[in-house]
């Protein structure tokens, strides 16, 4: 055999005597030839894993949702694809052979990594998954959420819309990270990289003690508050928007004897009603012992739009937007133009 290449060995037929053939375990299988051997899939590997773990073609075909046989001979072609045995099938049960134990070490981690993958794609397209997480401002009208909550599900009934608490900057950073989907925002903002839908808005009064000296007046002018607290957000809330309030008050001879911050809207109406001072809001309900008067300043509004990341558009963002957008018109909030 000197003369005989490596891949080439002789073989002995029915009458002894010697021909020459390729030495490939595929191609010993009896009855079978190599061309007809399916291509090793995904799946094949998934059955494969599932019989290694139940050890049992009845129960694996059971948790794979098929029958015995078709398993059966998607393992043998798995096998035959490889050239080697997997199992060793006796009266005793299923065994995986030490081929079968090699591959399994390496079929885990293949299949997990598609797993991941598949689930990284779905974060890609918002809503596809089945959900839809979108950012509200801390301080949205019940009857806002309200609309849009039933408005979203009338358009998409099949996806779960989760609403997240949450400030315009602290939207803006969890849209471009991708941990959240969509978003409301209040302008001015740094939206610079995400579309946009149309910016609605709402003009602001002035929230008071029922017993102020300026509750009973039919429009309160910013000066007349001069040296009065005032009660707003924290500025890392959405530092564009909270310097803005700010540099109108000033305009408008408007300077705040202090400012107190708070985010909750019950705190809010707290520190108003214990006179620690005043808050700009939209009207809406209050609760007893405050009231809401109009300021006679136009620029403070409420300006919010819809935001997302151009590149995860679809039909369920867009639901969402139009589901928010007339939730915000509904609510009093109209066409606004951004500087």
């Amino acid at each position: 055999m000197s003369g005989v290449p490596p891949f080439v060995v002789p073989v002995a037929d029915k009458k002894n005597r010697r021909r020459t053939a390729v030495a490939n375990t595929k191609y010993d299988l009896p009855r079978y030839r190599v061309d007809m051997v399916p291509r090793m899939e995904l799946r094949h590997l998934r059955y494969f894993v599932v019989l290694s773990e139940e050890l049992h073609f009845g129960r694996a075909a059971a948790r794979l949702h098929m029958a015995q046989p078709p398993l059966s001979q998607r393992i043998r072609d798995l096998e035959r694809e490889l050239g080697v045995e997997l199992f060793h099938r006796g009266r005793g049960g299923v065994r995986l052979t030490e081929a079968g134990a090699l591959l399994l070490e390496h079929t885990r981690p293949v299949l997990d990594g598609v797993d991941r993958a598949r689930e990284a794609m779905r974060r890609i397209l918002p809503g596809t998954a089945g959900t839809l997480r979108a950012g509200i401002p801390p301080d949205t009208a019940p009857e806002v959420l309200r609309t849009i909550a039933a408005r979203f599900a009338a358009q998409a009934p099949d996806v779960l819309l989760e609403l997240h608490e949450v400030s315009t900057d602290e939207q803006i950073a969890q849209l471009r990270e991708g941990t959240l989907d969509v978003g409301i925002v209040r302008h001015p903002s740094d939206t610079v990289g995400l579309e946009s839908g149309p910016v609605l808005s709402r003009r602001l009064g002035v929230v008071l003690p029922a017993e102020h000296r300026l509750a009973g007046s039919e429009l309160v002018r910013l000066r007349d508050l001069h040296g009065v607290p005032l009660v707003v957000f924290r500025r890392e809330m959405a530092p564009r928007l909270y310097d803005h309030i700010l540099a109108i008050c000033r305009d408008n001879g408007f300077l705040p004897g202090a400012i107190r911050h708070a985010r909750n809207p019950n705190f809010t109406h707290g520190l108003v009603l214990a006179g620690m001072g005043v808050h700009f809001n939209e009207e809406h309900p209050l609760p007893a012992g405050l009231t809401w008067r109009p300021l006679d300043e136009d620029r403070l509004r409420w300006s919010s739009s819809v935001v997302w990341v151009p590149t995860r558009a679809n039909d369920v963002i867009a639901g969402f937007a139009a589901a928010a957008e007339e939730a915000l018109r509904t609510a009093g909030h109209t066409l606004s133009i951004v500087d």
